[in-house]
């Protein structure tokens, strides 16, 4: 029959007596109302506190030890009285926390890969080597500042400080909510008790003053390096982010319709986004098509690399800094694209949608429509818009371009496949 033990409690007496399989539970002998239930398997058990007849749960064996629960009693003693609860955690460092907290948004389906790298990196960059050896109980405010925030704004810019900072909170409300931690000692620590710097909106890199400019040089890429061309163009003519834009599949793209789909885990908002295409971009997408079978590519990607996958977030980047050199950006096309559009009218909702920015609550339950018409409209707009500036010689789509202009464009659609081409047979042989 099981029954409860009376012994003077140690790890080694918990090991001796989880071979007696009678034996339910341990009362400690050296600390009043501590006990130990063995779990099912044994080798783990439950440490609880029994206090006026009610039972309260310290922790798990063996993750928190003897030494460490009778360490812990008396201010757990303390907070049994206050009901404030019993629990105990079983990490002792701030790095135990973190390594917990950092495979637990690893394994996280709702969050980006972007996210889970930048949020790996701070941590095994600058969190744990800074804070990982600090006990818990010594984490304040003084202690922050003197080996994580003060430090840090010295060599780095205030924005990415800010995300490390909410990182490490993020990683203690968490635990907290789960009643991982009775107390966290971030609780009431704010960022701006470190530093009252404001964080800088970055300056456009790209205005309106230069998209003549722009699209006649994107207009040389579309004949040196299609793809590369036509991946800046979808953004300039869409807003659309650099993650959305390279993973774009052929079958996320009607040219019947004129819709492109970007599936909720393209996004970052992970939420479905429909953008209309113009007929511009469907001339421009149905050339495209064109130039990568003509070139022997007939798979699923807008933008493939060697492996087949779509492009990564490496190389895009690698895109962009050759096409930018270092002027301008990816994200560059996205700001001249909402400026755009507010520059000519275009109302802030539809822009906001268009962009797909995270909408508040109010917006999702009040529009109950993605208003594609008006959605459609505004980005007729801005297209015409860029014809004026020299779109039309890329895409020969306008009736401006006629007589030498459109021989001209036949001859950039020969030059444009004859370097995808090129740049097919180069990838193939390479892979």
């Amino acid at each position: 029959m099981s029954k409860t033990v009376a012994v003077k409690v140690s790890d080694a007496e918990i090991n001796r007596q989880a071979a007696n399989a009678d034996v339910y539970s341990l009362r400690d002998l050296g600390n009043r109302g501590l006990y130990l239930r063995f779990a099912t398997d044994r080798a783990r058990g439950s440490w609880y506190l029994l206090v006026s007849r009610k039972w309260h749960k310290i922790g798990e064996y063996p993750g928190l030890n003897t030494k460490q629960v009778a360490a812990a009693l008396p201010d757990v003693r303390l907070r049994v009285s206050a009901k404030a609860g019993a629990a105990v955690s079983e990490w002792s460092t701030v790095g135990e926390l973190l390594m917990w907290f950092g495979e637990r948004m690893a394994k996280d389906r709702n969050l980006s890969d972007k996210r889970k790298k930048t949020a790996a990196s701070a941590i095994k960059c600058h969190l744990i080597p800074r804070l990982g050896e600090l006990p818990l109980v010594k984490l304040d405010r003084s202690e922050l500042d003197r080996l994580l925030m003060w430090p840090m704004q010295e060599t780095l810019t205030i924005d990415f400080v800010r995300l490390v900072f909410q990182l490490l909170a993020l990683a203690f409300r968490q635990a907290l909510r789960l009643g991982l931690i009775a107390k966290s000692p971030m609780e009431g620590i704010k960022f701006s008790d470190f530093s009252k710097a404001k964080v800088r909106v970055k300056p456009a890199r790209l205005r309106g003053v230069q998209l003549e400019d722009l699209l006649a040089h994107l207009h040389q890429e579309f004949i040196a390096k299609p793809a590369d061309a036509v991946l800046a163009l979808m953004m300039l003519c869409h807003g659309s982010r650099i993650g959305e834009t390279r993973q774009a599949c052929w079958s996320h793209i009607s040219l019947a319709e004129r819709v492109w789909f970007i599936p909720a885990e393209h996004a970052k908002t992970r939420v479905e986004h429909h953008l209309p295409l113009t007929d511009q971009v469907c001339k421009i997408l149905s050339r495209y098509r064109d130039m990568q079978q003509s070139s022997g590519y007939s798979g699923q990607y807008l933008f493939p690399a060697r492996n087949g996958k779509a492009l990564s977030e490496g190389q895009a980047s690698d895109v962009f800094a050759r096409i930018g050199k270092g002027e301008w950006t990816s994200h560059d096309l996205r700001k001249l694209a909402r400026t755009g559009w507010a520059d000519l009218g275009i109302d802030h909702l539809i822009g906001e949608l268009l962009i797909n920015h995270a909408m508040g609550h109010n917006v999702k339950v009040y529009i109950q429509s993605d208003v594609m018409s008006r959605k459609r409209a505004a980005l007729e707009q801005w297209n015409a818009h860029l014809d004026s500036k020299g779109f039309g010689l890329i895409h020969g789509y306008t009736d401006a371009t006629s007589g030498d202009s459109g021989i001209q464009l036949q001859a950039t659609a020969c030059k444009a496949s004859d370097a995808i081409h090129a740049s097919t047979i180069g990838e193939v042989s390479k892979a």
